[in-house]
């Protein structure tokens, strides 16, 4: 594409709601690097936004509500983003989660725009009433993507989306911000007082698909079993669940072994400050907070749901094991703490050559630019206006 063309080009992003998840963060990402690449970009958020808009907007990314409720059908919020589009007239609009995805399908016949591609960040949005939606809807997109191989198989499978018309675009991590930083480990470790103790790490908000209560019990029985080495783990996040998490951890005689640190904007420090990485989810589509430990040179101990399995090697860069199960995790836990410290670097370094290789965020914008050009390209050779 020629520079005065992509200099012309406007990029809308539609998503769900903004909040501090990975695939709010995946966007976030996605709009800051391909707004460096000369194309204008705009977010609009369906849910009032509760993260991101003074980041984005420090870059000169605008960013718009629909303003509805969750759990709220507001039909409003159609004629609302048709107006939006209607006013910025974009090349591309890219909406990601399930009801962006299917509004940005539905706003289509009110509002023209060249290009629609929808992206899935989970391998299940909800059962199958959505993935029928997205199966009578499809011929209104013009490319549905999905964060990893297992999700996109899933998907084909149930008959949400045809093999033609769907590719597999990964998350994408910035390996220089996460990465292993001995000064950083140092520091804050001392800065918390994890003395000699081997900490876990865990960041992600505390609700049902991230599946806490299977961790805080594997983690007890880590913390009775572990060969007299001091344990700790930190967990980073918010959310509903958190009361009811640190109640359990009460309960289980604990809490002097687990940290609830909150909401924190330091996680690459904090991913250097662990020694191992765990995730206990009962779903996931491909969670970028394994990319950035991966990155940051930690072993993973992570449940085999989703696209985990692609992103942890099993036995190479971490260990895999079923999902809804204390004991296997707790064992898992137990059994990289005897692993040596050599050996644990190795699998650390294996998980980062693992994500150079195939997740830096470069690679994966270009992955996305190439795709947004080709779509336009084929709409312009149909014979349509750009």
């Amino acid at each position: 594409m020629e520079e005065k063309d992509k200099a012309n080009r406007k990029l809308i992003f539609l998503i769900t709601g903004l909040a501090y998840g990975g695939a709010e963060t995946q966007l976030v990402q996605l709009a800051r690097e391909i707004k460096t690449r000369g194309w204008e970009v705009r977010v609009v958020s369906m849910l009032p936004p509760r993260a991101y808009v003074a980041d984005l907007e420090d870059l000169g990314i605008p960013v718009e509500s629909l303003g509805m409720r969750r759990g709220v059908p507001d039909p409003r919020a159609l004629l609302r983003l048709a107006r939006i589009l209607r006013r910025e007239r974009p090349q591309v609009l890219h909406s990601h989660m399930v009801h962006a995805n299917l509004l940005a399908r539905l706003v289509r016949p009110l509002a023209w725009v060249p290009v629609l591609v929808c992206t899935a960040h989970s391998i299940d949005e909800g059962g199958r009433h959505r993935e029928w939606a997205y199966r009578f809807t499809d011929f209104l997109c013009d490319l549905t993507t999905q964060v990893s191989q297992i999700g996109a198989e899933r998907y084909i499978q149930v008959g949400a989306v045809p093999r033609t018309k769907l590719q597999v675009v990964p998350n994408g991590v910035d390996t220089n911000r996460f990465s292993p930083r001995p000064t950083v480990r140092r520091r804050l470790r001392e800065e918390l007082d994890l003395k000699n103790s081997f900490v876990w790490l865990a960041v992600g908000r505390f609700e049902e698909p991230k599946d806490y209560p299977t961790m805080i019990h594997a983690f007890a029985k880590v913390h009775q079993y572990n060969d007299g080495v001091p344990t700790q783990l930190l967990i980073a996040g918010q959310g509903p669940m958190r009361e009811a998490i640190e109640n359990l951890v009460s309960g289980l005689g604990i809490a002097n072994a687990v940290r609830f640190l909150g909401l924190r904007r330091d996680i690459p420090d904090l991913m250097n400050a662990a020694d191992a990485y765990v995730l206990s989810s009962a779903w996931e589509g491909m969670p970028l907070v394994l990319l950035e430990a991966s990155a940051t040179g930690l072993p993973v101990v992570a449940t085999d749901v989703g696209g985990n399995s692609e992103v942890v090697l099993h036995e190479k860069t971490g260990l895999l094991v079923p999902h809804k199960n204390p004991e296997a995790l707790a064992d898992a836990m137990l059994r990289l703490m005897t692993f040596t410290n050599e050996r644990q670097k190795v699998i650390g370094a294996a998980g980062r050559a693992h994500i150079e290789a195939r997740y830096k965020l470069e690679a994966v914008i270009e992955q996305w630019e190439t795709l947004y050009e080709k779509l336009l390209a084929q709409r312009k050779l149909s014979g349509e206006h750009t």
